[in-house]
């Protein structure tokens, strides 16, 4: 016995060690287990039959089971039943009511069998459990089953290893991965399709039991590879009562639909958006270049990655495009999002580009129709582009999905605008389509309205200049040069005008005027007032006189108001008469001295009528110059007069002596802003020795 009995405690200890921890499923059933013999006697009595029947081992053992446990109504059908069990060895498995200590009654359920030892003794083992504990557990396993077998959410069970063990139908229909696909095998080897690390979280709920709950994933699933799916997916550790862990379950509740109205929700603000900053940004001017650069600016990049714009080339000279052939575009502006060589692909801002009549660009002039291409191929560039280098610059880019509008307004197509995805990895659809739309037929009015203005400005500056004399030469006694620039392209032209006028005597007159307003109306009314001009000159009026009867005229002039100043200049006196006509002073400069503004009486502007005009006369020798100008080389709308004046003083102080000429372009350099709002008309006239 000595020597046998360390050998089975060793043997003992080396399965306890290996064997596996108990589930606690008993635990929470409290089974009992009672031996009776042939005569029904308690010869077995176990801690749960204790706290099952209520009676102790010491009050159990050796008494009759049927007299001890149960009522006397049962007892007959009981020992009838015991009988079967012993004398046939057919288990019997049932509930009835037995009776406990205290003297209530407790359905229990029953599982007996026959047992048989070595010496060939028969004995009965019953097992019981209260029978509403086995209820309470069968049905909670009954519902467990029906929840993973019907729930829509879909579930998995993994072990320790995170190997699956179970997949639910719901899980199958989300993935599109069936359930024999997973069984067995790491987790690792199935969710390949996850941008994230899910083994990596599972392992990490694994060994710290915190569990994720609704965590959102968006991604594409096996069964719909080409489309986002949204996921709420949640981990859990399992343990039984015990805290022992049976591994790992995950639920996913597919919330695509939710996700993608969410998502359809923040396009369509984004959408409004953006049809909002486009109001406010896209024709700011009238400037046709300005308002194409400002749409192609302002779909990048939430519409598009590159976009382009492209007028025809007959719309910009208001001639009717042909209806077939080639078309030829005027590109305006290209836009990107960021660097890439589709950009290369567009053609250059300001260039000329003829497109074929196969061209999808074209296409959308002629049938004034978006054309959309949601997928691009090979082929499909080869008619984007206008030629095969192109073609292979956008290739190369990864341009994948096109979209080209008509730019329509008044029922008149002036050309396209041109998008392409390379980043954006969603195709175009119909929906960015009619975005486009919109956003191109605002801005095709805006291009419409600068088109006409740039025509009509276009006509009055030619208008102007052909009114304007040509540049005096041959003066006695006078070196003179003059400027006109016109009003910046947002602004119309306006009624500027200089002349140089040789009179008799030698002597000249010097003019400079400022008809209000602007347009032709303004260029045509300046036309008039320069010609009556140098016919009074013609005539030897004196200024005063000359600008009195200027003023009678403006009463048959459909021009209110023009500013004018009038100087005769006589070599041989050494003088020259100046009258104001509500005019800016002119600037003396002389040899030595500082320039100044001269202080003369003002008078009123023309067409006030009935104010008489005063003159007044200066010397005006060898080496003076006398500056003639007209409000837009001073005015603007950010600073004081007097500080513009006092700027325009130190100009004309610091290129004393230069050539006259090199003054005038010093002065437009140093004086007039870049876009100026209002014409100028500069005349710098120098006395000769």
């Amino acid at each position: 016995m000595g020597a046998t009995e360390p050998s089975r405690a060793g043997h003992d200890r080396s399965a306890a060690s290996s064997a596996a921890p108990p589930s606690g499923l008993l635990d929470l059933l409290s089974v009992a287990a009672v031996v009776l013999n042939p005569k029904g006697q308690v010869v077995f009595w176990s801690p749960k039959a204790e706290d099952l029947f209520g009676y102790s081992a010491e009050q159990a053992l050796g008494q009759y089971a049927a007299r001890l446990m149960v009522h006397e109504q049962h007892r007959d059908e009981v020992i009838k039943l015991f009988a079967e069990v012993m004398g046939t060895g057919t288990d019997w498995a049932g509930a009835f009511p037995i009776r406990r200590k205290d003297g209530s009654t407790r359905m229990v359920e029953f599982r007996n069998m026959r047992l048989l030892d070595d010496l060939g003794d028969v004995y009965a083992l019953g097992l019981a459990a209260d029978q509403s504990a086995v209820e309470r557990v069968e049905r909670d396993a009954a519902l467990a089953m029906c929840l993973v077998s019907q729930s829509p959410v879909g579930l998995a069970i993994l072990d320790p290893d995170l190997r699956y063990l179970a997949v639910n139908p719901a899980l199958e229909r989300i993935t599109g991965q069936s359930a024999a696909e997973r069984l067995g095998r790491p987790v690792g080897e199935i969710l390949t399709f996850l941008d994230t690390d899910p083994e990596g979280r599972l392992r990490h709920v694994l060994e710290t039991g915190e569990s994720v709950v609704d965590r959102h994933i968006v991604c594409r699933p096996p069964a719909d590879p080409d489309h986002d799916h949204a996921w709420s997916v949640s981990y859990y550790r399992l343990e039984d009562s015990g805290g022992r862990v049976l591994g790992l379950a995950y639920a996913v509740i597919d919330v695509t639909e939710r996700h993608r109205a969410a998502a359809e929700a923040a396009r369509a603000r984004e959408r409004l958006s953006l049809i909002a900053r486009a109001s406010a940004s896209v024709g700011t001017t009238l400037d046709v270049e300005t308002t194409a650069r400002e749409l192609a600016d302002v779909v990048v990049p939430v519409l598009a990655d590159v976009a382009a714009v492209d007028v025809l080339d007959s719309a910009l000279d208001g001639r009717a495009a042909p209806h077939d052939g080639p078309a030829h575009f005027r590109a305006l502006a290209v836009s990107a999002a960021h660097p890439t060589e589709a950009v290369r692909a567009a053609d250059p801002p300001g260039g000329l580009a003829t497109y074929s009549g196969d061209r999808l660009i074209t296409r959308c002039v002629r049938t004034r129709r978006p054309v959309l291409v949601p997928h691009t191929t090979r082929e499909d560039l080869g008619r984007i582009a206008r030629h095969g280098e192109a073609a292979s610059l956008m290739d190369a880019a990864g341009v994948h999905s096109y979209l080209a509008v008509p730019l329509l307004a008044r029922g008149e197509v002036l050309g396209a605008l041109d998008l392409t995805r390379i980043r954006n990895p969603v195709p175009f659809d119909d929906a960015d389509a009619f975005l486009a739309c919109e956003l191109a037929a605002r801005a095709a009015v805006c291009i419409d309205n600068a088109r006409g203005y740039q025509a009509q400005r276009d006509a009055a500056l030619t208008l102007q200049r052909s009114l304007l004399p040509e540049p005096p030469s041959g003066l006695p006694g006078l070196e003179v040069a003059c400027r006109y620039q016109p009003a910046g392209a947002t602004s119309e032209i306006g009624g500027d005008w200089y002349d140089a006028i040789p009179l008799q005597g030698d002597r000249t007159a010097l003019v400079v005027g400022d008809v209000m307003g602007s347009g032709i109306k303004a260029a045509a009314t300046m036309g008039q007032l320069r010609s009556a001009a140098r016919a009074f000159a013609e005539l030897s009026l004196a200024p005063a006189e000359a600008l009195h009867h200027l003023d009678h005229l403006t009463e048959v002039i459909e021009q209110t108001i023009t500013t004018c100043i009038y100087c005769v200049y006589d070599p041989h006196q050494g003088t020259c008469e100046i009258c104001l006509a509500g005019h800016l002073p002119p600037v003396l400069t002389r040899r030595g001295r500082a320039a100044r503004l001269l202080d003369l009486p003002t008078g009123a502007p023309l067409g006030v009528g009935g104010v008489p005009f005063e003159a007044a006369t200066i010397p005006f020798r060898p080496g003076d110059e006398l500056v003639l100008y007209t409000d837009g080389l001073v005015e603007t709308r950010s600073e004081p007069i007097d500080a513009r004046l006092d700027a325009l003083l130190d100009t004309l102080t610091t290129t004393r002596g230069h050539d006259v000429e090199d003054t005038c372009d010093r002065l437009l350099e140093t004086l007039r802003s870049p876009g100026g709002e209002d014409d100028v008309a500069l005349l710098i006239a120098r006395a000769l020795a």
